[in-house]
């Protein structure tokens, strides 16, 4: 527990607990599991876990270490399982990404192949048993040969899901895991946008400082909803895991900015939240938005509205990110609505919204916390402003949601 700072900015929310999370203030995935919190650290490495049973007075309980050379920055739990990625350290270790900019705008898979790194690191997945929720124990591995993974989707059952940078490729594609046997998870479909295959000598097909490369997908029924960052929005037929199909891929970058990012189906409502990621300081990337889309006929998604923009102040001209990140994704024995969205607006803090009415969405509540007191974010030039990064909101209504250096907020919605 550390002490309440004042946020900047509070509507309808209230901050009762903080974390420095054991002095690893950066976080980036979290997910609140068993009355722990379990944070995944950008530049820290690793993960740390936190008792947050007592939501005023979290305690920082165990810290895990990454591999060499490697970063573990997203991560799921679901029953007694903790899956945790496994990547080379990009900003660590590969001196083109020390620039910001670099990372969003090069194909990931030649600039490491470029590099002709020496160092070895950890690239797929590893599986925990967590059933004593403070002290994971590994059960599992998944190896494969490249970059490794970015994100996972896993809510239970036989598939989990993931975001992967495989040799031959030139960034991140849509894989599908096997998790029969937890001990023994297995890599069993794939699914990439045209031009990402370099191993087969497929012709690339977008511009030059686009980045076409999965961020993650959100998996309901036989459908996976994909976000491709510039490459824009696909929803996958994968009935057949082995050998997911295309429905229908969407882009509106151009015009827009890209940086797709984050997806949520809300399949009661036949409705799509897809957020784009702001990715660059003072907007340089453009105005990102969060778009409701009507899916109603899978092939032809339709965008119907989008999020309110924040402007109690001139967030653009703060420093840093202003835009969305993520959302909290409705995962089984969370805070389930098809009508209330919390999402992360970077240095525009924590925001609730009402899309009762989809054509008109609402803000009905944000909290922007101070300023970090100290820099774990070890980027040359990075602003000391709040960057607030994921949100997880539990079956009681409480908001968790971390930042790349100002630790962990516990929030209270006021309804």
């Amino acid at each position: 527990m550390t002490d309440l700072l004042k946020p900047d900015f509070a509507r309808n929310m209230k901050l009762i607990g903080h974390s420095d999370i054991g002095g690893r203030g950066d976080g980036l995935q979290l997910m609140v599991h068993h009355g722990h919190a379990y944070v995944a650290h950008p530049w820290s490495q690793g993960f740390s876990i936190i008792d947050v049973r007592d939501p005023k007075h979290p305690k920082t309980v165990n810290y895990v270490q990454a591999p060499a050379n490697t970063w573990n920055i997203h991560l799921q739990t679901h029953g007694d399982l903790l899956l945790v990625i496994n990547a080379l350290d990009l900003f660590a270790d590969v001196e083109s990404f020390t620039d910001e900019k670099a990372y969003y705008t090069q194909s990931v898979g030649e600039t490491v192949g470029a590099s002709k790194r020496e160092k070895a690191w950890t690239a797929g997945m590893t599986v925990y048993d967590i059933s004593k929720p403070a002290n994971p124990r590994k059960i599992g591995q998944l190896d494969v040969d490249g970059v490794g993974f970015h994100r996972l989707w896993y809510v239970g059952g036989r598939y989990a899901y993931a975001s992967a940078l495989l040799d031959g490729f030139s960034d991140y594609i849509f894989v599908t895991i096997d998790m029969a046997d937890p001990t023994k998870p297995e890599l069993v479909g794939r699914w990439w946008l045209p031009g990402m295959n370099t191993a087969a000598s497929e012709s690339r097909t977008w511009a030059d400082g686009k980045r076409y490369a999965l961020h993650h997908a959100l998996v309901h029924g036989d459908t996976a909803y994909a976000c491709w960052r510039d490459g824009g929005l696909t929803l996958l037929d994968i009935k057949d895991h082995a050998a997911p199909k295309l429905i229908k891929h969407h882009n509106w970058s151009p015009p827009y900015g890209g940086g797709t990012h984050s997806p949520l189906p809300l399949p009661g409502r036949d409705l799509l939240v897809v957020a784009d990621e702001a990715v660059l300081d003072n907007e340089e990337d453009g105005r990102k938005h969060t778009w409701i889309f009507d899916i109603r006929v899978p092939e032809n998604p339709i965008s119907i509205s989008t999020f309110p923009i924040p402007n109690e102040i001139d967030y653009a001209n703060k420093g840093g990110h202003f835009g969305p990140h993520n959302l909290h994704e409705n995962r089984p024995g969370s805070f389930v609505s098809d009508t209330l969205i919390f999402a992360t607006w970077q240095n525009a803090g924590i925001r609730a919204f009402d899309i009762s009415d989809p054509y008109h969405p609402v803000e009905t509540g944000a909290l922007v916390p101070a300023a970090p007191t100290t820099m774990t974010d070890r980027r040359p030039g990075r602003p000391k402003v709040i960057q607030s990064a994921d949100v997880f909101v539990d079956a009681n209504g409480l908001i968790y949601a971390t930042d790349y250096n100002a630790g962990l907020e516990i929030i209270e919605y006021g309804g």
